[in-house]
């Protein structure tokens, strides 16, 4: 007795049905949309849980100095593992930040012929933007990767979950002392990238602009001013503050395992790189309104 095979039965297709293309056309959209929908709603709620965060740091740092209770062993360990992370970048990014400022500006002034004013053009552009700029890029490169995974991973291991359980708040002994040590370490990697840089442009200025040293330093000296030096320093202690509440909330955030870590800090660096942008922006608008450039 022999059998035949017989091709399998297909389905006919339904009068009026979408062929495959449009169907993973319309899924697509239809996504698109949702995410459209969805991420205004997510995003105003990161910047709820982050206003959040920054209330209960600031609640926990009055409290705890006023009771005189704040954690400065803690506070000290972040402050040296920080500076350790940063303080030698710091000085390495100084040196190309100021040297590249001090030869673009070098030849706009020799077409100009304005040599003497290299030194007010090299150091104010070091000292108003590229310190800061570069202190608040290091911090949240070097410093927001740090902190970023080391709550990630105390998540994702449920110690956070265990520290709220035996009545321990995070905020309290893992943020703040965090935050503290970052605000402290700040003005440091500042001043450093200050310093090195303005050399690094007196040295470029000098051997390949042909600079007279004494012009540099007249020049500089009479253009910069203390108010200067002060808004580069607040834009670093703003930048700081930043770099540790983005990196935190995600930190403390982090689900899903060693992929959820690694996706915290690429949020952490991200997000904190486009507010210190953003910040920037601000606060020199701000300060050529209130306090315009003149002559020392």
């Amino acid at each position: 007795m022999t059998t035949t095979l017989r091709p399998p039965l297909t389905q006919p297709q339904q009068p009026g049905s979408a062929p495959e293309p449009q169907l993973r056309g319309a899924s697509v959209l239809s996504r698109v949309g949702r995410q459209l929908k969805e991420r205004p709603a997510r995003s105003l709620a990161t910047i709820g849980r982050t206003a959040e965060l920054t209330v209960e740091v600031l609640r926990y740092t009055f409290v705890d100095l006023v009771r005189m209770r704040l954690p400065m062993g803690e506070v000290v360990d972040q402050m040296w593992t920080l500076l350790k992370v940063t303080s030698l970048p710091a000085l390495l990014m100084a040196i190309p930040v100021g040297a590249e400022v001090a030869v673009e500006v070098g030849g706009i002034m020799n077409q100009v012929g304005a040599n003497s004013l290299a030194g007010a053009a090299s150091g104010l552009g070091v000292v108003g933007q590229g310190a800061p700029m570069a202190a608040g890029l290091l911090m949240s490169g070097a410093a927001a990767s740090a902190i970023a995974s080391d709550l990630g991973a105390r998540s994702i291991r449920e110690e956070i979950d265990a520290m709220r359980v035996m009545g321990v708040d995070p905020v309290e002994r893992l943020v703040m002392p965090r935050l503290l040590a970052m605000v402290a370490i700040a003005p440091i990697l500042c001043i450093i990238i200050v310093a090195a840089g303005v050399f690094a442009g007196l040295i470029i200025s000098a051997n390949v602009n042909h600079v007279v040293p004494g012009s540099f330093w007249a020049s500089f000296g009479a253009f910069a001013t203390t108010t200067d030096l002060a808004f580069s320093v607040l834009k670093a202690l703003v930048f700081a503050v930043i770099v540790v509440l983005i990196a935190s909330l995600r930190g403390l955030e982090a689900k899903g395992g060693p992929k959820g870590v690694a996706n915290a800090v690429n949020a952490s660096v991200v997000l904190s790189v486009f507010c210190i942008f953003v910040m920037n922006l601000l606060i020199t608008q701000l300060q050529t309104m209130f306090f315009p450039d003149r002559l020392a």
